[in-house]
């Protein structure tokens, strides 16, 4: 069995925890959704909709890293910036990204279609506009959230076993 530390990173609305849970059950690993690590503040001040920042973000990334680093783990985590992968990559190292991405107007429909969630949609132009995308040289790789879940978890199975 391998040991998998995957984050399945994007901002919110792009499928993260539907692709997480899906990626999880197919590699045997544990699925934990990021926003379940948040500190209730932090959900507070999104449902508020104020846009978290750095000082925010910080203790909740060691949170995502600590669970990463137990092993065999599939999170789901917006990781918008690289220096946020960067610190989930320090706590837990060979972490590997799963980026998924798309338009707005997708990702606007998907979230105005979650009933009671905490993050409003108006949050997701700061999300998008705080996002800094996977670089070529970054562990993982980007997919487009336009295709079906199984078409994305397939692709990113591909990708991680090779």
């Amino acid at each position: 069995m391998t040991d998998w530390r995957i984050v399945v990173m994007g901002v919110s609305g792009c499928g993260k925890s539907s692709v997480g849970q899906a990626l999880a059950e197919a590699l045997g690993a544990r699925f934990i959704d990021g926003d379940d690590l948040h500190p209730e503040a932090n959900k507070a001040k999104m449902a508020a909709g104020i846009p978290l920042n750095d000082d925010d973000r910080w203790p909740w990334l060691d949170l995502v890293a600590a669970a990463l680093a137990e092993g065999n783990t599939v999170v789901a985590c917006s990781a918008l910036k690289r220096v946020y992968r960067e610190r989930i990559g320090a706590g837990a190292p060979e972490t590997q990204f799963v980026h998924l991405h798309g338009s707005r107007e997708l990702l606007a429909q998907r979230m105005g279609a979650r009933p009671n969630h905490f993050m409003p949609v108006s949050l997701l132009d700061s999300q998008l506009n705080t996002l800094e995308l996977l670089g070529p040289d970054e562990p993982g790789h980007t997919y487009d959230i336009a295709a079906p879940v199984d078409q994305l978890v397939a692709a990113a199975l591909a990708d991680l076993t090779t």
